[in-house]
């Protein structure tokens, strides 16, 4: 990257109005509408899987400190659903970038090959419950050019709380790999917004760049991973734990723009000008909020080494304390 950030020129999704295409809502059983083309939820994706076009299932649940995803996986998972490893089939190795940085291409298409994954099919990505983890698939496969991918809301544990059919196991007999079929997926980079670290700072200074981490990792007072505790100097605190419910599921469409809107993330009503951009520790939970602004029909970027590439740098400036601390 350049140190430039491309939201509302000519990035698919991210119109120049300053909205992004949310492509429609469906209603879920409480009546509150869910975003059509990002969200999906246990009704519809069990009738989707009943049909003549079953999407593909990734199970991509992980968590920070543990314990392992592919143990949960085995204890019970959607049927069908292949496991995907965050830290394997979703990053690339840590170093300069971040804790887990862009996958390079051909490893990112390999393991979704490996999936199952196909070009023109349907793919739904799922974890325990908050979609934290599930975002950063679903960010994945739409930068690199997968038009058909939805999250489960609520996730495996709203798949059960529905009583609805589960496996255990490794996972389904045979391989599931996509690869010499006219349609195996081809990882196609730059179909979403990406930020460096150049590209942050600016956004920090001239538009609006939200750090989706816990509110007492921005101020600086608990580090318990990245070296160094603090924030971007302008950036905006904005914990993406709260653009979901108790039990995980999204926040309505209408509550998450008020949110958004109150950071200072919404567009200019006049121009449409208000980039935005978002940022973690190390580009997972940035995801989920990049998802969260998707369903309020709000364009933004992401920051994918996130504040673990910030602070590789000791000449960057780190901001503690709970404004911004723009000088």
């Amino acid at each position: 990257m350049s140190g430039r950030c491309f939201i509302h020129r000519n990035f698919p999704g991210y119109p120049q109005d300053g909205r992004a295409r949310a492509g429609g809502y469906h209603r879920r059983l409480d009546g509150t509408e869910i975003v059509a083309d990002s969200l999906t939820d246990v009704t519809a994706l069990a009738a989707e899987l009943a049909g003549l076009r079953p999407p593909v299932l990734l199970d991509v649940r992980w968590r920070l400190t543990g314990p392992p995803g592919i143990d949960s996986y085995r204890a019970g998972h959607l049927p069908g659903a292949r496991f995907v490893d965050l830290d394997r089939d979703l990053a690339g190795p840590p170093g300069a970038g971040g804790r887990h940085p862009q996958p390079a291409t051909s490893r990112f298409q390999d393991a979704m090959r490996r999936a199952g994954v196909r070009d023109g099919w349907p793919v739904v990505v799922y974890d325990g419950a908050d979609s934290m983890a599930a975002a950063r698939a679903w960010w994945l496969l739409g930068y690199f050019g997968h038009d058909q991918v939805r999250v489960l809301d609520g996730g495996y544990q709203a798949w059960r709380a529905a009583g609805q059919p589960v496996e255990t196991g490794s996972g389904p007999p045979g391989p599931a790999r996509a690869d010499g079929v006219p349609d195996a997926f081809t990882a196609r980079p730059g179909h979403l917004p990406l930020l460096d670290a150049a590209a942050a700072a600016a956004l920090a200074r001239d538009g609006v760049l939200l750090d989706a981490r816990a509110a007492e990792r921005y101020r600086g007072e608990v580090e318990p991973v990245d070296p160094v505790g603090g924030h971007i100097p302008g950036a905006v605190s904005a914990p993406t734990a709260a653009n979901v419910a108790a039990d995980g599921r999204f926040l309505d469409p209408a509550a998450l723009r008020a949110r958004f809107a109150g950071l200072g993330a919404a567009p200019d009503p006049g121009t449409g000008a208000r980039p935005a951009g978002v940022y973690c520790g190390s580009g997972v939970t940035a995801a989920h909020e990049v998802l969260a602004m998707r369903i309020a029909g709000l364009p933004a970027a992401l920051y994918l080494g996130s504040w673990s590439d910030w602070v590789t740098d000791p000449a960057r400036p780190v901001a503690t304390g709970p404004g911004p601390g723009l000088g």
